[in-house]
């Protein structure tokens, strides 16, 4: 298997398993701090990866986003505030079972749950990325724009309390992409004569304004909040062989629905935690028990959102689709790195997809390792002051932004895009679709052009080839679905 021995070398390098251990614990520490985010800090630590080792700085991103979703779990469970949204429903669980007395048994499960869900979303990467990839590497220019139509179309119908608003966001993204150089004819636009716009927007310095300027703004006024957090004390987080046995079918099920939502563009890990609990509780003979401290919810909870992550890698492997946030974020770090994510990668650079692979394997087993052994130390980071903790973030902000071109330009586009993500967040215009159509704009315009140009400016080839007809209905009936729903509930309403 061509590549697999070189991300098998880079990975069990000596500045590999140092790096992925370092990553990991580096996630842990993010999720388990309210107000930091796994997709704020990939921001921040990508401009540093720039000129060093494609395959290392990708096993490094990997163990973050691995330890990030897991770390939340800690603040939940003690604070009853998810260290990341990942983590919401289990508070549902963790919390109580946290305060009825057995904080340590809260937490043991739920990095038991972490773990499983990881390794078994982990199966379905491994075994289904490559197929995926030979169906994809089949579509033509018009497939490829007509799928990035469907993404964004499902990103906003499934992510997005507002479809007018998540539509809106998604095609705002596509906009802020298109300063700069057109794809199409090579001329500079909406660059309003500044000369500093003719590259467009820098995309580190977009991605650090809307996670982590966006965020320091948003803790800042409410950085008096704070919470009580329930004391481990002596209680061991570690589990034993017989909880494996009585958890394992509920594991199971709820990491074949995490790995499934997590394959859906758009949805996210708190959706795949909230489907799997509830699933799991609609088939308890003691539902009544759910949100009282009751373990199998625990474990449902974060068994799915755990196994989000190894689903929604392969979208990202397979065809160049962010399935969320974190995953834009993800597909930027290929871009910087001059790879072309989507199904050629297995052709022009296999050994980056095992690397991911192979990197997500031992960053599940070092998060598992890590939370277990320093849950005492880790579970006291959550009374870190955020006053002494923002200022350093916002400097990594500013030497992130001029980190690739040091053009002073891009600290002002980081504080406009920061700004920009505020205030969509507090008027209820969602992120991903914004993040994802920014990302996705270019490719979609660079296929479209191209389809143009091989069909002598004709869009039939849209309707008339099968695979880009059948992305293009699916777009059209999720569009549409949602909007009779609503024209019908009104309806009743008004009856």
């Amino acid at each position: 298997m061509p590549g697999l021995v070189e991300a098998l070398h880079q990975i069990f390098s000596p500045a590999g398993i140092i790096l992925i251990l370092l990553g990991t614990a580096l996630g842990v520490f993010v999720g388990a701090v309210p107000g930091l985010t796994g997709a704020m800090v990939i921001a921040l630590i990508l401009p540093l990866t720039h000129g060093h080792d494609a395959l290392l700085s990708m096993a490094f991103l990997i163990a973050i986003y691995v330890g990030a979703v897991s770390g939340g779990m800690i603040t939940a469970t003690l604070l009853r505030m998810p260290g990341t949204p990942a983590s919401i429903v289990t508070t549902l669980d963790g919390y109580p079972l946290a305060k009825n007395g057995h904080p340590g048994r809260a937490l043991g499960l739920g990095v038991m749950a972490s773990f499983s869900g990881g390794m078994i979303s982990w199966l379905f990467l491994v075994l289904l990325t490559q197929p995926v990839a030979r169906l994809s590497v089949k579509f033509g220019y018009f497939e490829y724009f007509s799928l990035v139509m469907m993404a964004l179309v499902l990103i906003a119908t499934i992510g997005g309390k507002s479809l007018p608003k998540a539509l809106f966001a998604g095609f705002l993204g596509i906009l802020c992409s298109m300063p700069g150089i057109s794809a199409a004819t090579g001329e500079a636009r909406l660059t309003f004569g500044f000369e500093a716009m003719n590259s467009g927007f820098e995309l580190l310095s977009v991605l650090i304004g809307l996670f982590a300027v966006n965020q320091i703004i948003q803790e800042i006024i409410s950085i008096d909040k704070k919470g009580v957090a329930i004391e481990i004390g002596k209680n061991t987080v570690f589990v034993k062989l017989r909880d494996f046995a009585l958890h394992g079918w509920n594991m199971i099920r709820s990491a074949v629905i995490g790995t499934w939502i997590g394959i859906l563009p758009g949805i996210g890990a708190n959706i795949g935690s909230l489907t799997a609990y509830s699933f799991t509780k609609s088939l308890s003979k003691e539902p009544e028990k759910f949100g009282t401290g009751h373990e199998p919810g625990i474990v449902s909870a974060e068994t799915a959102n755990n196994a989000t992550i190894g689903g929604a890698l392969i979208p990202l492997l397979a065809m160049g689709l962010p399935g969320s946030i974190m995953e834009a974020v993800l597909i930027g770090a290929l871009v910087m790195h001059g790879l072309t994510p989507g199904p050629r990668l297995f052709e022009q650079s296999p050994d980056m997809v095992y690397t991911v692979m192979g990197s997500m394997f031992i960053a599940n087993i070092a998060m598992a390792a890590i939370m277990f052994f320093s849950m005492g130390f880790l579970a006291k980071l959550i009374k870190i002051p955020k006053r002494y903790l923002f200022p350093v973030i916002l400097c990594f902000c500013v030497i992130g932004a001029l980190a690739n071109a040091n053009n002073p330009f891009d600290i002002w586009v980081m504080l406009g895009f920061g700004l920009l993500g505020f205030v969509m967040e507090k008027t209820g215009f969602p992120l991903a679709p914004f993040v994802i159509g920014f990302v996705l704009g270019g490719i979609a315009e660079e296929n479209i052009s191209l389809g143009l140009q091989s069909s002598n400016g004709s869009y039939a080839p849209l309707l008339t080839r099968p695979m880009s007809a059948f992305f293009l209905l699916v777009a059209v009936i999720m569009l549409v679905v949602p909007a009779v729903k609503s024209i019908v509930a009104k309806r009743r309403e008004a009856v």
